[in-house]
């Protein structure tokens, strides 16, 4: 066998597991392995498949799509990319000048005839695992969107202790940063749109779940439990016995700034972990000529990257955000939050009456 990691690209393929009941229901698609280097989500999906394969895991209705590992060649280089990141510039393109864009070409067809989208990620840094949810209800040009209370619901659902709010927003901000104030143009913000954004603009709802650290042991069990709990929210199967439903309300942030590295010898003054508390003026780290980069307010610290290129994100820092999620319901109960489905028409109705 070769051992260089390009070998077979092009004769490479997406493994794709569908399960379709014969009782209609929602369409969830679970992806892992978008970057190569986070194999939690990899190794949930692959405890899901064998749970299907024995028949302890069986569904009541709707369809089911698992891709445990999206991106092969970033998968056999143990790197986060193949040849660039695959969750940017998620768009289907006629002539893919990149292996991650003939990758999406598959992908987001894929995405496309999908309503929900499970994203399984984790992150470099320490820190606790985080559901990444997308914009409120809006009209506007940047990600319009309908489906806000449905999507918060499922990021409430899955059991992380933090919920984080405002990628894009914040992506679009570091972007007119770094031009000075220029606001970006379509073709730079597109390449911060990846695949949750992809299945908002098909009129579906996604989240992204970062399981914690890369080689975080617990990280495989934080993406199975969040598999199992999106199905039993969608009553496409239950919980398994010992699973518990998500209890509590988790503590949602909202993105608020973006902090590019600017010189290789900036560095910060400590480990940061994701989700550290910083009071305004505290120190964070310092730049290459000696200058102190401190936290703009109260909040937290999010992706911090020592090893950042210049003119990358160094570090991102969050709010408290004041959206209201709802509460967390009994996916037993079949008095469920969110959409409901009836079989003898196919189509999808709106909010369960009674719910909250």
């Amino acid at each position: 066998m070769s051992s260089d990691p390009f070998a077979g690209v092009a004769t490479d393929s997406l493994r794709i597991h569908t399960f379709a009941s014969l009782t209609p229901g929602p369409r969830l698609l679970v992806l892992g392995g978008v970057h190569g280097d986070e194999i939690s989500g990899t190794l949930g999906i692959e405890r899901v498949l064998a749970e299907l394969a024995s028949g302890a895991l069986q569904l009541q209705r709707g369809e089911l799509t698992l891709v445990p590992v999206a991106n092969p060649l970033a998968r056999r280089r143990l790197q986060r990319e193949g040849e660039r990141n695959l969750n940017r510039l998620f768009r289907p393109s006629d002539a893919p000048a990149d292996y991650e864009a003939r990758i999406t070409n598959v992908l987001a067809p894929l995405i496309a005839r999908h309503e929900v989208l499970l994203d399984l990620h984790s992150f470099q840094s320490q820190g606790e695992a985080f559901a990444m949810i997308g914009p409120r209800d809006n009209t506007g040009t940047l990600e319009p969107f309908a489906r806000a209370d449905e999507e918060g619901q499922l990021g409430l659902h899955i059991g992380t202790p933090v919920v984080v709010e405002g990628w894009l927003d914040i992506y679009a901000a570091g972007l007119a940063q770094r031009a000075g104030g220029t606001p970006a143009d379509e073709a730079a913000l597109d390449f911060g749109r990846g695949t949750n954004e992809y299945i908002r603009s098909c009129g579906g709802y996604g989240v992204t779940l970062e399981c914690g650290q890369h080689l975080d042991p617990q990280a495989p069990e934080v993406a199975w439990r969040a598999i199992r709990r999106t199905l039993a929210l969608l009553r496409m199967a239950p919980l398994p016995h010992g699973l518990a439903a998500a209890s509590g309300q988790p503590k949602l942030l909202r993105l608020a700034s973006v902090t590019d590295r600017l010189h290789e010898d900036d560095s910060f003054v400590r480990d940061w972990a994701t989700f550290d508390e910083v009071r305004r003026g505290e120190p964070i780290g310092m730049r290459h000529d000696g200058t102190l980069v401190s936290a703009p307010d109260d909040g937290f610290i999010v992706f911090p990257n020592a090893v950042a290129l210049p003119g990358t994100e160094w570090f991102y820092f969050a709010h408290p955000s004041e959206r209201q999620l709802g509460r967390v319901s009994d996916p037993s109960s079949e008095r469920q939050l969110g959409r409901d489905f009836d079989p003898s028409s196919e189509r999808q109705l709106g909010p369960v009456a009674g719910a909250g």
